[in-house]
């Protein structure tokens, strides 16, 4: 049976080259590595938002992602009553943004809500002169606000 051989090198002996026998590599290991540390989620243990989070679906860098990061900072950070009423103009910029980029962002399934009632007769939306289906200010920055993760993990 060969022995193992340990061989120093590097200064002061720093670097050890450890040779196994074929006896050694046979046997299983008994190194135990530590539990790996859980994955940040969406909010950070200092209560920063993580925009390198997958949750986000790449919304962060996207072609919106700095209208995306405003709005959702603005929503995270908020102390409003309810939270998030304070941040309408940006969710309204964001958007705007997305709307630019349908086959990315797609149609809103409350827009496709609001049209269908509207065309329905059933109010709760007016029409923007452009032919789409747009609900009033007030509603609108509820759904937004409402729609927005709330940053609890």
């Amino acid at each position: 049976m060969a022995t193992r051989s340990v061989l120093s090198s590097g200064l002061d002996g720093k670097d050890v080259v450890i040779v196994a026998t074929r006896e050694e590599l046979a046997m299983p290991s008994k190194v135990t590595l530590p539990e790996p540390e859980p994955a940040p989620g969406l909010i950070l243990a200092d209560g920063s938002i993580n925009w390198g989070c997958p949750c986000l679906g790449g919304m962060a860098t996207g072609p919106c992602g700095s209208q995306f990061r405003e709005a959702f900072s603005c929503f995270h950070y908020s102390d409003a009553d309810p939270k998030g009423s304070d941040c309408y103009e940006k969710f309204s910029v964001m958007q705007e943004c997305m709307s630019h980029y349908p086959e990315l962002y797609g149609k809103d399934d409350d827009d496709e809500l609001a049209a269908a009632m509207d065309s329905a007769g059933g109010g709760g939306a007016a029409d923007d002169g452009l032919g789409h289906a747009r609900a009033d200010h007030a509603d609108h920055a509820a759904r937004a606000a409402h729609a927005a993760p709330s940053g609890d993990n």
